[in-house]
């Protein structure tokens, strides 16, 4: 069973020595498969949960005592489903994310911050294309990322009209055709996966699946043939169109990319490979103000479907436990991690806080709004470096990879004497 829920933690204790992530377990039952802190009082965090009966254990801090020197690793984290202004739409986050990855020698990116349907912008190769649940295990120690050569991607159909199946088809042999993708297995459900919006106390999204079972199998179908990375798309229900279209005017969170990262975590979780969701077809017959859309949502709504961009980026997605015979390029953990650069209004996620209690750069850019008021004051993070935007934070993150103190780079410069 999965379920949504919000939980209350006594705001001192929670914070108290990095222990967060355990009070969100202990209180949620140890079934936790997503969490973010959601609002703050004086008193409290009000924390929204996502938890799974079935999940699996994550490993205990298996990469806390290896060290891979030499690679400078930044994680640039977009959260989704809270409606961030760079971001939050449809890969329009991809230039930001190819400025930064010019500071680092690889840059970690959830797909939403690059996902545009048939525009996909991965123009920097040393962009990892990271599904959620394995950039939480990374940033716990809990996993390291492998980086291949390239995966064997299988695709999972949900359920549909025989029109759409061939519209999948067509997507899949062109992504083969002309990116060079090696996509060697696709399934076709004989039934429904069933996934849903669901609003949050917060009005952001997340999100539930009907059928998880009819996922895992075609999931272990694909496996059996070989596969190390999965590409699902599915029909959504529950979706609120007239929401929906005030999102393609750029004034409300997208409501699909909750149960996208749902349906991700789940398969990621269960087999330990790299998935990423998308729309099986995107919807158009909306009640839109403008027959022109936001520019960040233009990506989705001049395509046919999501899927393109998932299966692009998949070529390349880390592993967090290779298959045997694997063909690795590269291999980093949390050991690599010089900064996490996030949203200054959502730093009460897995990334901020794992990175704060290791002392590791948190770099909150102010200038992607979200929906959330969540940010160094609400979490306690005196450390944090805040920046007005993206380009600030990747001055910032050159600065750190080359040992400038940041302080000698701005005036006033304080002068010590006797």
């Amino acid at each position: 069973m999965i379920r949504n829920s919000q939980i209350r933690l006594g705001k001192s204790e929670a914070l108290a020595g990095g222990s967060l992530a355990d009070a969100v377990a202990k209180a949620s039952g140890g079934k936790v498969l997503r969490w973010y802190v959601a609002q703050s009082t004086a008193e409290e965090l009000l924390v929204e949960v996502t938890t799974w009966d079935e999940i699996r254990e994550r490993p205990k801090d298996a990469a806390t005592d290896r060290f891979h020197p030499g690679r400078n690793v930044v994680l640039n984290v977009v959260p989704t489903g809270i409606g961030c202004s760079i971001g939050g739409f449809a890969g329009d986050a991809a230039p930001v994310s190819n400025l930064l990855a010019g500071a680092a020698d690889y840059l970690i990116a959830n797909p939403n911050t690059v996902n545009a349907s048939n525009f996909i912008n991965l123009q920097s190769r040393n962009i990892l294309y990271t599904d959620g649940y394995s950039i939480d295990l990374f940033c716990a120690g809990a996993a390291e990322l492998h980086i291949p050569y390239a995966n064997r991607i299988g695709l999972i159909v949900e359920n549909t009209d025989e029109r759409s199946v061939a519209t999948i088809y067509n997507i899949v042999n062109a992504v083969r055709a002309i990116h060079g993708v090696n996509i060697s297995d696709v399934v076709v459900t004989e039934q429904r996966i069933g996934g849903r919006c669901h609003e949050n106390g917060s009005k952001g999204f997340v999100g539930t699946v009907d059928n998880p079972q009819v996922l895992f199998d075609a999931c272990e179908r694909l496996i059996s043939r070989g596969v190390n990375a999965i590409a699902i798309t599915t029909n959504i229900s529950d979706l609120p169109l007239h929401n929906y279209a005030k999102h393609f005017d750029g004034q409300y969170p997208n409501p699909i990319g909750g149960v996208e990262a749902i349906i991700s975590y789940l398969v990621t979780n269960r087999f330990r490979l790299p998935s990423a969701h998308a729309p099986l077809l995107n919807a158009k017959e909306l009640d839109l103000a403008h027959a022109v859309v936001d520019a960040r949502g233009a990506g989705e709504f001049a395509s046919e479907s999501g899927l393109a961009c998932v299966l692009i980026g998949l070529k390349n997605a880390p592993q967090i436990a290779p298959p045997n015979g694997s063909r690795i390029a590269d291999v980093v953990n949390v050991h690599n991690l010089a900064a996490v650069v996030m949203p200054a209004s959502c730093l009460g996620g897995v990334p901020a806080v794992y990175a704060q209690a290791r002392g590791i750069p948190v770099i909150a850019v102010r200038e992607n709004q979200t929906i959330l008021r969540v940010d160094r004051e609400v979490m306690r993070m005196d450390e944090v470096i805040e920046v007005e935007n993206y380009a600030e934070a990747a001055g910032v993150l050159l600065a750190l990879r080359n040992g400038i103190h940041l302080e000698s780079v701005r005036r006033p410069l304080r002068t010590l004497r006797y």
